[in-house]
């Protein structure tokens, strides 16, 4: 199986030309945008704006040109991942095949899932989703029931997945099922690729507390899958979705995802805030950019083909930490006049009931600090 390296991770470099590309972009569509849907982008879905992206060349920066990719540095994609989340530029429609499937793609893929989906993610057409968690086996994906049968015709899959971000948006689901009927835990599973319009598959709504809709139940009642559509080897499902993980806990969403909040709060403070407003904003860059440095040094380590899983962990844990003790700390130190100016006031409001959340996605603290504590021999 041929592996296609991402290109090291550069030193700082002149990436001035392309964060303008990316905020001019933008400009061209922020105004469908409302203050609700900026302050948590990264599951906020706008197809159009996914597709003006992909023409651009954003997506599948740093991919091979042969699936549509541009063969540009680690350090630029990073760039275009800060525009967009700093800028609240809604990417949940593209966000999943650009950061994680379609590099498992290019590391385990076969040939065919690679001519057939990687194009069309670069493009931003093709959008893709995880099928992890399952009704009592979220935390504990280990104890995953859904089951691929291998039959003359193809793999006959039944099962369930939850808490699916953005399926109703999606053509494609890389997905963890058990692929020996009489293994246990970690053992017999394999991770297949499923067409989302396939018959037998049933996608429905899970509306959250925000009155949002980006949460689904999947159902598999006997779908007929093509035997090509394994990714990887047949059995080793969980390393591969482990290292898939990587990709998802250690990316700048996990510490800019609600910066939009942070900017308005600064906006609505001015040059020269009283304390503690004055403090509590030197604190929130502070925490930022430490986080940012940690998140660039993952990066850089997934680039030079290592497996940063504890480092992963440790950026999803204090990013988790940090995005849900922000709103409260606004909340704690903001007056009434300031949220009377209405902006501040509904994106503090929208991401005061949907922080909660923030640490339940790619992993509770309590998953993440056994793996960090397994990976340092502290059990």
């Amino acid at each position: 199986m041929q592996i296609f390296p991402i290109r090291a991770f550069d030193p700082p470099g002149d990436v001035t030309c392309l964060r303008e590309q990316v905020r001019e972009i933008i400009r061209q569509h922020d105004h469908r945008w409302t203050p609700e849907e900026r302050c948590n982008p990264w599951l906020k879905c706008d197809a159009g704006f996914s597709r003006a992206l992909g023409d651009a060349g954003l997506l599948g920066l740093t991919w091979p040109r042969q699936y549509g990719g541009q063969e540009r540095s680690v350090l630029e994609r990073y760039v275009v991942l800060e525009e967009l989340l700093a800028h609240g530029a809604p990417c949940g429609c593209h966000w999943i095949a650009d950061r994680q499937t379609g590099p498992l793609l290019l590391r385990y893929g076969n040939e065919l899932l690679r001519e057939k989906y990687l194009p069309g993610m670069a493009r931003g057409e093709v959008f893709a989703c995880i099928g992890l968690s399952e009704p009592n086996a979220g935390s504990d994906l280990a104890s995953v029931r859904s089951q691929a049968r291998r039959t003359p015709d193809g793999w006959v899959l039944n099962g369930q997945k939850i808490w699916t971000s953005n399926a109703h948006e999606c053509q494609a689901m890389l997905t963890l099922v058990r692929t020996d009927p009489a293994s246990e835990r970690q053992a017999g599973l394999s991770q297949l690729m499923i067409d989302l319009d396939l018959p037998g598959v049933t996608i429905r709504p899970i509306i959250d507390m925000t009155g949002e809709h980006h949460f689904n139940e999947v159902f598999f009642d006997d779908v007929l899958i093509p035997l090509d559509s394994l990714v990887g080897a047949e059995g080793e499902g969980w390393k591969q979705a482990m290292a898939e993980l990587a990709y998802e806990r250690s990316g700048p969403e996990r510490y800019l995802s609600t910066y939009m909040l942070f900017v308005q709060l600064v906006d609505a403070i001015g040059a020269d805030p009283p304390e503690p407003l004055a403090g509590l904003t030197g604190r929130l860059a502070a925490e930022i950019w430490t986080l940012r440095q940690m998140s660039m040094s993952t990066a850089a380590k997934l680039a030079a083909g290592e497996d940063p899983v504890i480092e992963a962990s440790i950026v999803k844990d204090l990013g988790n930490a940090f995005e849900q003790a922000m709103p409260r700390m606004i909340q704690s130190s903001v007056d009434a006049d300031l949220l009377e100016r209405g902006t501040l006031e509904r994106m503090l409001t929208h991401v005061l009931v949907a922080s909660p959340s923030f640490s339940l996605r790619g992993g509770t603290p309590e998953v993440l600090r056994g793996i960090i504590a397994k990976g340092l021999g502290l059990r």
